[in-house]
């Protein structure tokens, strides 16, 4: 895809619908690829992570077949018949929740990906699946992918690091119900994204598994079958930031359907944080709807539950007219770039102040101009900057297309505010 020039963009007054949900798609797929029978997943999003994930599933044995506004999922209510390797490209979702699936069966399965992927810490995850029974062997670097795994798993009980990511914990329990002893998780440090263990936990119960759980402390899955699914994917609130931004950075509105107002998906908090800079949000029958109309007011927030809309974020910040503290997010170092290298770096090229400082990325308003931004292949820092270019005019996205990792039609949805 050749490069997107922005210009700058007045106010809008758009409606635009949300897509599904990446995450509770991801989700959705392995508990169906579990479950013995037909599972059927409605309005899923079908984007360069999920077919990953799609595409992982079948290799490991399991009949998933996307379709026209589903995905038909065959389960077998046990362990994979398949193996071999796996390359899951840039998804590291895909990869850290089949390898738990994985380890279910006898057979060695090799999870690998890209450059990144391979720079990506999955140890404390490899380090659980040992105690429960697994073999893990790391054949490039140490803690880190390709990473190759056999089981079978006997389940147990485990403790784990929560400070890098809350997949590790979603992994296991996702494939805990199929273990001979079932698992029991302690989470031995604060997670992070701890709202995505919410989703989890809520996933295994639509298809029939029930989770014992302690607040975010522990969690206890005791042996039993998924009941096959007929689930539909609620709205993504990640992606429905960038629209909300659209709103905050050039004026007036925008209206996003298909959300759920009260989703378990942290990242609805993003639209309180626009709230606290200064502009209108309110719900109602036609959706979520984020409003401006005076000036941006910089804030401290913790968004340690609210990782994918931080990069959403720190863009709008560079609008307003004082400093903004976003704390709680360390471990944006390890998504698909180094979120807060990147972003901050971003910025400063635009005109921004922007500084890392421990687990916070701090960004201080100054005039901006227009610069071209490379996006290190991360879908959100394209997403984001793309809102930013509309409001500062001159700005160039060099990989426009890498959005088709979460938002394959992110260029379509926002073409109204790109038009004069």
């Amino acid at each position: 895809m050749t490069p997107v020039v922005l210009s700058r963009a007045g106010p809008v007054d758009l409606v635009v619908p949300a897509p599904p949900s990446k995450s509770l798609t991801h989700r959705a797929l392995v508990a169906a690829a579990l479950a013995p029978g037909r599972s059927v997943i409605r309005d899923p999003l079908l984007s360069d992570d999920t077919r990953l994930t799609c595409a992982g599933l079948t290799r490991l044995g399991y009949r998933v077949e996307p379709g026209e506004g589903e995905v038909v999922v065959e389960g077998t209510g046990g362990p994979p018949t398949g193996g071999g390797v796996l390359d899951l490209g840039n998804s590291g979702t895909t990869l850290r929740l089949l390898a738990s699936v994985a380890a279910l069966g006898g057979r060695p399965v090799t999870l690998t990906g890209s450059a990144r992927m391979q720079e990506r810490p999955i140890g404390p995850l490899g380090a659980a699946l040992v105690r429960l029974g697994a073999r893990v062997r790391y054949p490039g670097r140490d803690g880190c992918p390709p990473i190759e795994v056999t089981g079978p798993l006997r389940g147990g009980s485990v403790g784990i690091d929560g400070s890098v990511s809350s997949q590790f914990v979603s992994s296991l329990l996702l494939a805990a119900p199929l273990t001979p002893e079932g698992c029991e998780v302690r989470i031995e440090t604060p997670p992070v994204s701890r709202s995505y263990l919410d989703l989890t936990v809520g996933v295994m119960a639509r298809f029939g598994v029930p989770v014992e759980r302690d607040g975010y402390r522990r969690f206890r899955v005791v042996p039993g079958p998924y009941h096959p699914t007929d689930c539909r994917v609620e709205g993504d609130w990640s992606s429905a930031s960038y629209l909300f931004a659209l709103a905050a950075a050039l004026g007036g509105r925008v209206t996003v359907p298909n959300l759920n107002p009260v989703s378990a998906q942290g990242d609805r908090r993003f639209v309180g944080a626009l709230a606290a800079m200064g502009c209108r949000v309110t719900s109602g029958p036609a959706g979520v709807t984020v409003e401006r109309d005076g000036p941006l007011a910089g804030i401290e927030c913790d968004m340690s539950s609210a990782p994918d809309t931080v990069q959403t974020l720190a863009v709008v910040a560079a609008l307003a007219d004082s400093p903004t503290r976003i704390t709680g997010v360390g471990h944006l170092r390890f998504k698909e770039s180094d979120r807060l290298a990147v972003t901050a770096d971003r910025l400063r090229r635009l005109g921004a102040g922007a500084t890392v400082e421990g687990d916070a990325l701090v960004v201080r308003p100054a005039p901006l101009h227009g610069a071209e931004i490379d996006p290190a292949d991360d879908h959100r820092t394209a997403m984001a900057f793309a809102v930013l270019g509309l409001a500062v005019g001159g700005v160039t996205i060099t990989d426009p297309g890498c959005v088709a990792k979460s938002w394959p039609g992110f260029w379509d949805a926002i073409r109204g505010a790109m038009l004069p």
